[in-house]
């Protein structure tokens, strides 16, 4: 995940507050109506982004924004799809990128996606 302070330094985030382990706003990208919530962490060994919007789900590409404005071009981060017995939904329309810190998730090949 970037530093606190290059995530801050992005333009189109407005940021309501920080702490010293995360922070929470809004982003505006542009075309957009509405600009979608995020709240960012980075303890407990891992990294964290909740995407979320008042009246829909975060689109792929809203994600892949998002993605790149906390995370580097060659860092992989994901989205869990728990078994339901651990399944937790306190927002019908957020999704979540996640990455453990130090590792690297093993991705399938290439040719497979």
């Amino acid at each position: 995940m970037k530093s606190q302070a290059e995530i801050l330094k992005n333009e189109r985030l407005n940021v309501f507050m920080t702490g010293f382990d995360g922070g929470a706003g809004q982003i505006y990208l542009a075309g957009a109506k509405n600009p979608l919530n995020v709240v960012w962490s980075f303890g407990g060994g891992w990294e964290h982004v909740s995407v979320s919007l008042r009246k829909r789900t975060p689109t792929w590409e809203e994600m892949c924004k998002v993605k790149d404005m906390f995370w580097s071009e060659d860092e992989t981060v994901i989205q869990y799809h728990p078994k339901k017995s651990e399944y937790v939904n306190r927002c019908e329309t957020c999704l979540h990128l996640w990455r453990k810190c130090g590792q690297d998730f093993e991705t399938p090949p290439k040719i497979f996606v």
